[in-house]
């Protein structure tokens, strides 16, 4: 069985052929050739048979919809419409966008997250020496985080490699609930000084451009597209035609109204702002193997109602 990395390249690859093969139906389109669409190719060609059916199916199931929002795709004026795949690089620095479909002569481009059985936003991790403050808001790590999490790191680096997390006792008290807390800890300390850091953590957590979620989800025979439209890139009309639908813009969030740990919960932080935003960190070791670094679940459990998620259904 591939593992899920490779299964979402796999379907990030049928979905750009799929708009492919139907975007050419009307209009002239091209798919750029680069290393992160043959690296997608390869684990398509991976896949059994059945898999690769669902795939499509989830793929093609989306389309129609995300053509009713957005008339530029169908908006023939001679042009040629790019399809473009993004490397993992770019979510890095603030694009969680996996395809481009883009019209260079007006300067058009909508971006499309890609994921197959899973709503997880980010999986993101701390680790002894990773500074989560600058890279996720801009704003360094305290001494006070470093001396914090020191002793907490310290026996994961004296055993890295050695023994499994498995035979590592309690450690959901010694590590991952310690942990949390001066995460926790560390976010608040920074809001109490910048009430920007609402807005820049869903801008890190959510990327810097809008966007559509598209999700492949096959146990309910279901393709979700959802419209993260925050800055009013999306839904924009062509010169023949407006979209089907509305989709406003949504709010950043301004206030941070609660970060704490999950109640009955030694995993999971949770953090409530307002203008509906809602996510929750789940921390886990990601190796079988010990190591000074655990890795984020990052969810949204909670959005503005102003974000649309419309539910494709196929058979």
């Amino acid at each position: 069985m591939p593992k899920s990395d490779e299964l979402g390249r796999a379907f990030e690859y049928i979905c750009v052929k799929c708009l492919e093969e139907e975007i050419s139906k009307i209009r002239s389109v091209v798919v750029a050739n680069n290393n992160n669409l043959i690296q997608d190719m390869n684990n398509w060609n991976c896949l059994d048979e059945n898999t690769k059916t669902i795939m499509k199916k989830e793929a093609l199931a989306a389309i129609p919809t995300l053509r009713e929002l957005e008339p530029m795709i169908e908006d023939n004026s001679g042009d040629i419409l790019t399809i473009r795949l993004q490397s993992d690089k770019e979510g890095i620095i603030g694009d969680v966008r996996d395809i481009l479909i883009i019209r260079d002569s007006v300067k058009w481009v909508i971006g499309i997250s890609v994921k197959h059985n899973h709503l997880a936003v980010k999986h993101s991790r701390l680790s002894n020496v990773l500074d989560f403050g600058n890279s996720w808001l801009g704003m360094p790590c305290s001494k006070t985080y470093w001396d914090e999490i020191a002793p907490i790191f310290a026996p994961l680096i004296k055993n890295r490699g050695k023994i499994a997390w498995s035979a590592l006792p309690n450690k959901e008290s010694t590590v991952y609930v310690p942990l949390l807390k001066a995460f926790i800890k560390e976010i608040n300390k920074d809001y109490e000084k910048d009430k920007t850091v609402p807005s820049r953590m869903v801008e890190y957590l959510l990327g810097k451009y809008d966007f559509y979620k598209l999700i492949g989800i096959d146990s309910s025979k279901m393709t979700q597209l959802m419209a993260f439209n925050l800055r009013g890139t999306l839904n924009h009309a062509s010169k023949t035609k407006v979209p089907s639908r509305k989709i406003p813009i949504s709010l950043l969030p301004t206030r941070i109204i609660s970060f704490g740990l999950k109640p009955k919960s030694n995993n999971t932080a949770e953090l409530y702002m307002d203008n509906g935003w809602q996510f929750s960190f789940r921390i886990h070791n990601a190796s079988t193997l010990i190591e000074p670094s655990l890795k984020f679940d990052i969810q949204i459990i909670g959005m503005p109602t102003s974000i649309i998620t419309i539910n494709c259904m196929w058979a």
